[in-house]
């Protein structure tokens, strides 16, 4: 055989091994699949992708060859999520609004494949997961420029899903109207009463009239039926799309940093394996409520301290059924699923009188 036959043969036997692996590999996907079903996760898992193409790279002697393996790598990942996905295509995803509302984009984002199911309100599409109807509940938890999400913190301490996802959507609010309105036709705009007021000072500088909606896509909607070039939406370029309607004007809201975080809720808690490091993209949210003595708050807190958890957020809410009663919600830095993790949770629970490991999540 001369060399171009030599090189044929081993590219063959190759090419019945990658197969044989390739293969071995999709079924270990299929069991991902699942995994993420039940816990209520995404199909992407950037940071898990990122781990294994730094870990597998490095098997690579030859640095030239090491280039095309992180891209071949990449690809079969891209091939991964893709059968992932067609799994999951089932998948049934709760939100509360209407299709074009910021909390079916935040779905959309998450879920890409799911089927998404809207709700009248919070707490029906946080039942819904609860109850089996849903897989997964995708709800708001906190706005930087509105603050906490009352009715779902309370779901967060009082309910049984897990957070196991979080994302953070940048509220972006366009003033939208129909064909051939341009803005100095505009007598008047529709939105939700805080999206009007996170651009109450464009809509005074127009001397536009205010009309509240019950949210920013079902005054799209209203604005694409009326089909008056006097009247316009204030929603995401997003729900413009949806609903057909032509841009006039885009980031109109006076803060520039307004973001919304997404919580996605599943029945089962989902514990990042534990290999023993430190990782800066992991994080955990606990709930719990102290006994009404001195120093029992800062006890709790000595004790996620001595641990060496760090807390990026500390808030407390009032207890509905419990007049000047409080529960504490805090989401801190780190892996729970280890030694310290455990021996942390056995000590709060000691102190506390109710704790609840709410969910983990990678940012």
């Amino acid at each position: 055989m001369n060399e171009l036959e030599i090189a044929r043969e081993i590219i063959n036997e190759a090419d019945a091994k990658m197969a044989e692996l390739f293969e071995k590999r999709m079924q270990a996907a299929e069991l991902v699949a699942k995994y993420k079903k039940e816990h209520g996760l995404s199909i992407l898992d950037k940071g898990r992708e990122d781990e294994v193409i730094k870990k597998n790279s490095a098997f690579i002697k030859n640095d030239t060859v090491k280039e095309y393996y992180v891209e071949f790598l990449k690809d079969t990942m891209k091939i991964s999520r893709a059968y992932q996905a067609r799994l999951n295509s089932g998948l049934r995803v709760a939100y509360s609004g209407v299709e074009g509302a910021f909390a079916y984009i935040a779905a959309k984002k998450m879920y890409p494949a799911a089927v998404l199911v809207p709700y009248p309100d919070f707490e029906s599409a946080y039942r819904s997961t609860e109850n089996g109807e849903c897989d997964v509940s995708v709800l708001p938890i906190e706005n930087s420029f509105a603050g906490d999400v009352s009715t779902v913190m309370d779901l967060l301490f009082s309910g049984s899903l897990y957070v196991n996802q979080v994302l953070d959507l940048e509220v972006n609010h366009c003033l939208m109207a129909c064909d051939g309105a341009m803005v100095e036709d505009i007598k008047a705009v529709m939105s939700h009463p805080q999206a009007l007021a996170q651009c109450e000072g464009y809509i005074h500088s127009h001397g536009f009239e205010q009309i509240s909606a019950q949210n920013t896509a079902i005054a799209a909607k209203r604005v694409k039926e009326l089909n008056d070039k006097s009247v316009a939406a204030i929603a995401s370029d997003e729900t413009a799309k949806i609903f057909g309607l032509n841009i006039l004007e885009s980031k109109i809201n006076e803060s520039r940093t307004n973001t919304t975080r997404f919580v996605a809720f599943s029945r089962a808690l989902n514990l990042f394996e534990n290999d023993g490091k430190r990782h800066a993209n992991e994080h955990f949210m606990l709930v719990f409520t102290v006994k009404n003595e001195a120093g029992a708050l800062a006890k709790t807190i000595d004790i996620i301290g001595a641990h060496r958890y760090n807390m990026r957020n500390l808030r407390s809410r009032p207890m509905k059924e419990l007049l000047w009663n409080y529960y504490f919600f805090v989401e801190a830095d780190g892996n729970i699923n280890t030694r310290s993790g455990k021996d942390m949770l056995n000590e709060l629970g000691a102190t506390c009188d109710k704790l609840k490991l709410v969910g983990t999540y990678r940012s």
